[in-house]
């Protein structure tokens, strides 16, 4: 994996201020794989200012947005070309098996970034509405200048959620990436500079959480992009509240499948495995309570078991692992402390439980069931972040919903049947921001957020671009007409 020893601010290749530097650890081996330069508050001081004078002094936000779009379009050309090695950068940063990496972690971020290029050229951002004293031209301006904060679960994927409708919409993004994976980001700045961006635009400064805090709060930052656990994303909505800051929060999730009595067996376990285990079950979207009536659930319990110990677990860059390491021993400590929590609060371990025993190195957990949970234990109301599964019996469909949303989340869900009217309906009465009849899908074209504790605000589709827009309204004289831009 290739190092770094400076920063992307301003279109140009700095210097950091400091000589801190990000050493980048494999999971799978634990030994350091990379080094990139950790930024300081001067670096972030930089960073915005040079985002501030694109934005401020720049032709950016006042390109046509079909200008913009040709740009974006050349990133996501060099992007595709790039995919593979993306792929698998992204896998020795974070562990993601390769098969979810080329389709999870790259392959979405390009359809992403080509639907908003897409949008761009279609979007009204100006319109003519009848007033009652004459007309209203009704203008959506970019918000300024954006600080987007993304994880290590999903790195391109959740910068290309604000990176493409922000810079869609004539914003400048200061992008500061986990420390754990930021080696995937200045490959992405190194595309930013070729695909001809004007300098300030996109700047990538890698730090930790102080450093994120500090640019939270930095008074040149007009929106606060965030994605990440739900405790940080309290912090930061505090802050931002503060200082009347926009942001768009995308938070945790403690989604629940309702798997319905008619739910084909064979096809249902099929479909939920890879809904709970993706990205080693480190997504804020995995469906990690599986709800299942009394009639069924001894036999769904045992066949989801079976799932799971089939499921590969090994070096993730084997194709055929299903199941790669936790990014870090510090996560690896905290699946194992839920796994103490339910043996303590009375859950039966079905499979897994602990370490695998094959692998000597590494931060791996087994894929692990836990039958006859409780929805007001622990391991049935905390977001995990592992490849766990609380199985929950009900006892009517009534029922089922009601669990679902005992629940401070509201991210996900599923639901299983073969009527799928009647599943509708259900998804209907869960309040979640997404859900799926039979399977799990992020449609890209449609909104995607959380209720409660699990964000606020919304990103893909135009809901996304919106989040980077500003309203205004100019009232125009009556009779009068003028030309639209956009």
């Amino acid at each position: 994996m290739r190092s770094f020893d400076r920063l992307f601010i301003g279109g140009e290749w700095v210097r950091p201020s400091t000589g801190r530097s990000i050493a980048v650890i494999s999971p799978h081996t634990e030994e350091v794989v990379a080094t990139v330069p950790e930024a300081s508050e001067a670096d972030i001081d930089r960073a915005v200012a040079a985002a501030r004078t694109a934005f401020d002094r720049g032709d950016w936000p006042h390109m046509g947005a079909a200008a913009r779009a040709a740009v974006l379009e050349r990133l996501l050309q060099l992007l595709r070309e790039h995919q593979e090695e993306l792929a698998v950068l992204i896998t020795q940063e974070m562990g993601s098996p390769i098969s979810f990496s080329r389709l999870g972690q790259t392959m979405a971020s390009n359809m992403v970034l080509e639907y908003y290029v897409e949008l761009a050229r279609n979007f009204a951002f100006e319109e003519l509405r009848d007033g009652l004293m004459g007309p209203v031209l009704v203008r959506r301006e970019p918000v300024g200048v954006a600080a987007c904060i993304v994880p290590w679960n999903v790195p391109l994927f959740t910068t290309m959620l604000k990176l493409a409708p922000a810079l869609v919409a004539g914003a400048t993004v200061v992008l500061k990436p986990a420390p754990e994976t930021p080696v995937d980001a200045l490959v992405l700045a190194e595309l930013v500079e070729r695909a001809g961006f004007p300098p300030g635009v996109v700047n990538v400064v890698p730090a930790g959480r102080e450093v994120g805090e500090y640019l939270v709060c930095h008074p040149g930052v007009d929106k606060v992009a965030f994605t990440g656990s739900t405790q940080a994303g309290r912090r930061i909505a505090s802050l931002c509240g503060e200082r009347l800051k926009r942001c768009t929060l995308e938070l945790g999730g403690k989604s629940a499948a309702i798997v319905l009595d008619d739910a084909p067996l064979e096809s249902t376990i099929a479909g939920l495995v890879p809904a709970i285990l993706m990205n080693n079950g480190q997504a804020c979207v995995a469906q990690t309570r599986v709800l299942v009536s009394n009639r069924r659930y001894g036999e769904f319990v045992d066949a989801l078991a079976q799932a799971f110990r089939d499921a590969a677990v090994g070096d993730p860059m084997d194709p055929n692992t299903v199941v790669g390491p936790l990014v870090s021993s510090r996560q690896r400590d905290r699946v194992e402390g839920y796994l103490r929590i339910g043996r303590e609060e009375g859950a039966r371990v079905v499979c897994g439980g602990g370490r695998p025993r094959h692998l000597a190195k590494g931060w791996y957990i087994e894929p692990t069931v836990f039958a006859d949970v409780d929805n007001r234990m622990r391991i049935a109301q905390e977001e995990i972040f592992g490849p766990v599964a609380a199985v929950i019996p009900y006892e009517t469909e009534e029922d089922a919903v009601r669990i679902a949303n005992e629940s401070d989340y509201g991210l996900s869900g599923s639901v299983w049947t073969q009527d799928v009217a009647r599943g509708t309906e259900i998804a209907r009465r869960v309040r979640t921001g997404t859900y799926t009849v039979n399977g799990f899908t992020l449609e890209f074209r449609a909104p995607f957020g959380g209720f409660k504790a699990s964000g606020i605000g919304r990103e893909l589709g135009p809901e996304g671009l919106l989040a980077y827009l500003e309203p205004k309204s100019i009232s125009l004289p009556y009779g009068s007409q003028v030309p639209l831009k956009n």
